[in-house]
């Protein structure tokens, strides 16, 4: 006869806590808010009424990109601070980066003055990294994965974000200041 060899199935792999540091948390919570309330704030001004013709917006790609890049920053800060490796960090992460995607690539048919800008540095940067994030967690690489979504947080968030409320001009500057 023989004997088949029994063992225990696998554990079930328990989603991490929090697993970026103390100072990215507190980074990315208070990015997020204050990003997600100025988004608020421009917002409301405009539907009230009180920010001047807003003719941008009838752009088709200003309009995908600005629709994409709302709920992408709080979503990405969510994603970003809350239990990691369970299905809803996984579903809720693969939203957040379709979202960024279509921040980026609507953001290529958004031009000034017929050329682009300094601030298109962004969109293959955020390409670039939306993949790397991808990539990492697929080969289990999780320190590289948390290190890249930052990234990617940072620089296709956090940075165009600041250009587009505190340059003179763009959309959300006009939205927010009038």
């Amino acid at each position: 006869m023989f004997a088949l060899p029994l063992s225990a199935p696998p554990a079930p792999r328990r989603p991490s806590a929090f697993d970026i540091g103390p100072a990215s948390r507190a980074l990315v919570a208070t990015i997020g808010t204050v990003m997600t309330l100025l988004c608020v704030i421009a917002i409301g001004r405009a539907l009230a009424g009180m920010t001047p013709e807003l003719p941008h917006l009838r752009h088709a790609a200003i309009a995908v990109h600005v629709v994409a890049v709302i709920p992408a920053i709080p979503l990405g800060a969510y994603v970003l601070l809350a239990r990691k490796g369970d299905a809803r960090h996984r579903l809720l992460g693969k939203i957040w980066l379709a979202l960024m995607l279509v921040t980026a690539f609507s953001a290529i048919f958004i031009t000034s003055g017929g050329g682009y800008g300094p601030i298109h540095v962004f969109i293959p940067l955020t390409i670039f990294s939306a993949w790397r994030s991808v990539a990492t967690a697929r080969r289990g690489n999780i320190p590289a994965h948390k290190r890249q979504l930052v990234f990617t947080y940072v620089t296709g968030l956090v940075f165009p974000g600041l250009a587009a409320f505190l340059l003179p001009g763009r959309l959300m500057n006009v939205m927010l200041l009038g």
